[in-house]
């Protein structure tokens, strides 16, 4: 059983009573907020999703909701694994954050994450991009001589000095005019700047990213960052043809390619190269 944002029903009035919200049926910010603060008062994960785990804890009575699935066994509480796939997803406790765990299912049907390999392939790169999985937006707070080693396009001379330690200013010049961004002086640039584990960066990316999620990312980029770091990276798979890629195999050479698709270069492959023969090794 999983309850989260926009779910609806009798199990989510029962947790709003619970929680001693207007028992509305609706599961609404309101109610995700209040979640997350009950599973943090009661060491749980607060990620505002309410899952087998969660639910028994709230609800001594009874070990699942009324609804839940009968094969739903999950390893930890609000760690759903899928049941129809033959993902081992228990075996990446403790090398991966259960908060990315709880996104694969979901993220796997939509993307077309359909083997181990696949799975193994995108987690390595997620997890290299983003610092281990830490890192869900992009930092743009560089210095004037890092601006000009890293953009030196956009910061000749003495023009990074106007511009150090100052990421709104940053990403509204060296992202503005292009990527469905208007120019500088709109601040689309910053506005679209990169987020998610691998980075979903300019406005045509997050429109695109929104027709196919259902949600408005455009009215409300820093959803991609909050709700759909993992989904958003594989967008970027998915649209990028790196499946393709992925099924050639799990030897070195395919690890470059798809680093190289994902990284413009073979920066971190030894990192990548390290994590994605430990999750294949997990998964397989």
């Amino acid at each position: 059983m999983v309850i989260k944002l926009n779910s609806k029903g009798e199990e989510v009035k029962k947790l709003q009573q619970k929680l001693g919200l207007a028992a509305d049926g609706v599961f609404g910010p309101g109610t995700e907020k209040k979640v997350k603060e009950w599973q943090a008062a009661n060491g749980l994960t607060a990620d505002g999703i309410v899952g087998d785990g969660t639910w028994a804890k709230m609800f001594p009575a009874a070990t699942t909701a009324p609804t839940a699935p009968a094969a739903a066994k999950p390893i930890k509480e609000d760690v759903v694994f899928p049941t129809d796939s033959n993902f081992k997803l228990e075996k990446l406790k403790g090398h991966i954050p259960d908060a990315v765990i709880t996104q694969i299912p979901d993220t796997a049907k939509k993307f077309n994450i359909t083997t181990p390999l696949r799975l193994a392939h995108f987690l390595a790169q997620c997890g290299h991009e983003s610092g281990g999985f830490k890192h869900i937006q992009e930092n743009l707070n560089y210095s004037a001589d890092g601006l000009k080693k890293i953009f030196p396009k956009y910061f000749p001379g003495a023009t990074a000095d106007s511009y150090a330690k100052n990421p709104e200013k940053i990403a509204s010049k060296v992202y503005g005019g292009r990527m469905g961004n208007g120019d500088e002086s709109t601040k689309e640039g910053y506005k679209f700047r990169g987020r998610g584990y691998i980075q979903l960066t300019g406005k045509s990316n997050y429109t695109n990213f929104a027709k196919f999620i259902g949600e408005d990312t455009v009215a409300n980029p820093d959803l991609v960052a909050s709700k759909y770091p993992l989904a958003s990276a594989a967008f970027f798979f998915d649209s990028n043809k790196l499946w393709a890629i992925c099924d050639k195999g799990s030897d070195e050479a395919t690890v470059t390619a798809v680093t190289k698709r994902v990284n413009g270069g073979t920066i971190g492959l030894a990192d990548r190269l390290k994590h994605f023969k430990e999750y294949f090794a997990l998964l397989s």
